[in-house]
């Protein structure tokens, strides 16, 4: 099995209501890439956030009272943490650094995914400017794959990244919030391994280690590349979303 992990190189600065799909599809003909059924494009959160329009300004955001009251033990300002509240299901666990959540999209990350990296400011106060996540990453990414099907006629899959930290471990790594075209989860369970014994509980998020070997080539501060193209993919594409991936409340015993 060959695996090729192709950065698309030119790529623009994206703003507002600007057609991902059109800038993706130009970007990999100059960069020669000619599709093939079965392709994929890992796409940044960052991208689609910024021309779905979710840049944030602090100075229009009026703190409630709970994260007034939430900003007393944390170094976050009470209207971002007002955004944190606003993004959220819950909070599950806050320090005088992070507060992590269950996100309104069903998953759990810190402060909500809002982030302030890499975040064009669309006035001289940088500070100020935050990128919420998108509001339907599945909607987001079957949008773009259905507008790049129409102009390649190829069958290829579309999958959307943000960087999160995990449970016990240091570090952030590339993760799936979004997907269409493409498995999210392999169940290998009744599959035999080398010795002929029958998988009981092997399933595969084969979305998020595709996100994480992708986040590798996209990089984490400013290579700006943020998309790239996947051939060799080892499963075949199908329908799928997000909630694939979401381990369900009564089975979870992190919480």
């Amino acid at each position: 099995m060959t695996l090729v992990i192709t950065g698309l190189i030119g790529i623009p600065l994206i703003k507002k209501e600007d057609n991902l799909a059109e800038i993706i599809w130009n970007s990999s003909i100059q960069n020669e890439i000619h599709l093939e059924d079965g392709d994929i494009f890992v796409i940044t959160q960052k991208i689609v956030s910024k021309s779905e329009g979710r840049l944030v300004n602090l100075k229009e955001v009026r703190a409630s009272q709970k994260a007034i009251d939430l900003s007393k033990h944390t170094n976050k300002d009470p209207r971002l943490i007002h955004l944190i509240l606003q993004e959220s299901n819950k909070i599950l666990r806050s320090n005088s650094n992070h507060i992590i959540v269950e996100h309104k999209l069903g998953f759990i990350c810190a402060n909500a995914g809002i982030d302030h990296s890499n975040v064009e400011s669309l006035d001289t106060d940088s500070k100020n400017w935050y990128l919420l996540l998108p509001e339907n990453p599945d909607y987001s990414a079957k949008n773009i794959r259905e507008k790049i099907i129409g102009v390649s006629h190829k069958n290829i899959g579309i999958l959307i990244i943000d960087s999160h930290g995990r449970a016990w471990r240091n570090g952030v790594v590339g993760t799936t919030i979004g997907l269409a075209g493409l498995p999210a989860l392999v169940d290998l369970r009744g599959k035999k391994d080398i010795y002929g014994y029958k998988l009981q509980n092997t399933q595969v998020a084969v979305a998020d280690e595709l996100a994480g070997t992708a986040s590798l080539v996209m990089g984490q501060s400013s290579e700006m590349i943020p998309v790239v193209h996947v051939r060799g993919f080892p499963y075949s594409l199908r329908e799928s979303s997000m909630t694939e991936l979401i381990r369900p409340k009564d089975e979870d015993l992190f919480r």
